[in-house]
């Protein structure tokens, strides 16, 4: 699971089922009891009485009512029946708050009745009802009728004197109600937001709205038409007679919401129909796991987002393989201490895998032609001590995996460059180049057409490169032969179906720093 999903799941449920007691937004201090909160000796104290009424107009028995401070570290004070009154007193530290109550019968099939009020000051004591009767349904689908509800998260989130409090609950049913509750707060200090996900044999939607204003939102109704709607198409490769299910995990970026877990064939494709202004998504891509749910491959796209009427695709888990130097990845020294952090198995696409899938891993440090040290473990990963005085070192990386045709077997990469010590973590100056020809989901192109593989140079070599050399081999590294790269792009002539390309770049940037990489098996023909 993507760190950031992980994140979120431990505060909203990943999995939905129908039941009794919807998921919450559940933290560690939701755990106070009714009857005591922590206060100060030296901060007022006021008296809070909430009542909760259902929708037959009766004292609840079911409710779950959550009130998170504006002040400090956003404590929250959790209450839950403790008898059939519908009742809880509690006495509190004076100031702001945010309430967020829910109430539901018993009944699953009635759905969910879920009341907010995004200001409660609380200077004097108060008595609060949170009632059911008020609440209207949120009635949100998609153009197509046949479409089967699978998940729904509310959201909302109070801004007070600078600070921010968030409160969100996901749904298994399309029947929740809400309301708002008590006086407005601040001209646009509210925002609310529902993501509901609907599904055919076609395709998925995700149908996401945003309101902002000075009060939570009471009932909700949206029919978007299919002209309002983009698409977010997603490829998920694999090698041929991959068994089993991908799945992605689609959650909107901007906003604490419910993961929406959808199935992908391995090789295969999906589509998601949004509302495009929801705003981006983004999307994890986990390649199929064993028996016992173990192995698979997770890549994540941030924000990933499209307009009306318009396609944007994402493509995971395909060739050709290589390392890549973006989002803060690289080589680093700091003092007398070298780094190597460069994810060598990247994708096609650029998604960097949590979770690499392979057999050996190993990074070696040369200082001034001398093996220092060989590291084995996470592929492109090491930490040298190395001397002050300058030097010149190369740093090799390999990765290497078996039985996966048209995954580069071997990536290895090379690189060499001066240092000596320094007063803080500096980057060194390394480079990483990515081949993207267009292949199909089994990472193969056809046989009998000669083959464009675009060609780019990343990190210090960007906009700085001295000499680019390209060569492909037909024969799993064997022997070479040189390619020229024209206007960014290299030609690989026809070869015969079954035939496993590699490639290999060689590189000098303009301050004779130098890379070799290579990706055995990146590519085959069929």
């Amino acid at each position: 699971m993507p760190r950031r999903s992980a994140l979120r799941a431990l505060a909203v449920a990943a999995t939905v089922v129908a039941s009794t007691l919807p998921a919450w937004n559940a933290t560690a201090s939701e755990t106070a009891s009714a009857d005591r909160a922590v206060i100060t000796a030296e901060q007022p104290t006021h008296t809070l009485t909430i009542h909760h009424i259902g929708r037959d107009g009766r004292a609840s028995q079911f409710y779950k009512t959550v009130l998170t401070e504006f002040a400090g570290e956003g404590e929250r004070h959790g209450f839950e029946p403790e008898g059939d009154t519908g009742t809880t007193t509690v006495r509190l530290p004076q100031g702001r708050y945010l309430l967020a109550s829910m109430v539901w019968s018993g009944r699953s099939e009635e759905g969910t009745d879920w009341v907010v009020q995004p200001r409660l000051d609380l200077d004097r004591d108060l008595s609060v009802t949170v009632d059911a009767r008020t609440t209207k349904l949120v009635d949100v689908r998609p153009p197509d009728s046949t479409a089967d509800f699978r998940l729904g998260n509310m959201g909302l989130s109070a801004e007070y004197d600078g600070v921010v409090r968030e409160t969100n609950m996901a749904i298994a049913t399309p029947t929740l109600r809400v309301a708002h509750l008590g006086p407005a707060a601040e001209a646009g200090s509210v925002k609310t937001w529902y993501d509901a996900y609907w599904a055919t044999k076609q395709h998925s939607y995700a149908l996401g709205n945003v309101v902002t204003g000075d009060r939570a939102l009471t009932g909700l109704y949206r029919r978007p038409a299919a002209k309002e709607l983009g698409e977010i198409r997603i490829r998920g490769a694999a090698r041929p007679g991959t068994e089993g299910t991908s799945v992605l995990d689609v959650t909107p970026s901007d906003d604490l919401s419910t993961a929406y877990p959808l199935p992908v064939p391995a090789p295969g494709t999906t589509s998601l129909l949004v509302e495009p202004a929801r705003g981006p998504y983004d999307i994890g891509y986990t390649t199929p796991r064993d028996e016992e749910g173990q192995g698979g491959t997770t890549y994540e796209a941030k924000r990933v987002a499209t307009r009306p009427g318009h396609t944007t695709t994402r493509t995971f888990n395909n060739a050709v393989f290589g390392p890549s130097l973006t989002g803060g990845s690289g080589v680093t020294r700091d003092g007398d201490r070298l780094t190597v952090d460069v994810p060598l198995l990247t994708d096609g696409e650029g998604h960097v895998p949590s979770t690499p899938e392979y057999d050996a891993a190993r990074v070696t440090l040369y200082r001034d032609g001398k093996r220092v040290r060989t590291v084995t473990g996470e592929p492109g990963q090491a930490t040298f001590d190395v001397p002050a005085d300058r030097a010149t070192y190369r740093v090799t990386a390999t990765a290497r995996r078996t039985g996966l045709p048209g995954a580069a077997t071997t990536v290895t990469t090379s690189w060499t460059f001066a240092s000596q010590r320094t007063g803080g973590a500096t980057r060194v100056p390394v480079s990483a180049v990515r081949f993207t020809p267009a292949l199909d989901l089994t990472g193969a192109a056809p046989a009998g057409t000669a083959l464009r593989v675009p060609v780019a140079v990343q990190g210090a070599a960007e906009g700085h490169t001295r000499a680019l050399d390209v060569a492909y081999s037909v024969n799993g590294g064997t022997t070479w032969q040189r390619t020229a790269v024209v206007r960014g792009v290299a030609t690989i002539p026809a070869q015969r179906s079954g035939t496993s390309v590699s490639l290999r770049a060689k590189l000098t940037d303009t301050a004779g720093n130098t890379l070799t990489q290579t990706a055995i098996g990146a590519s085959r023909t069929r």
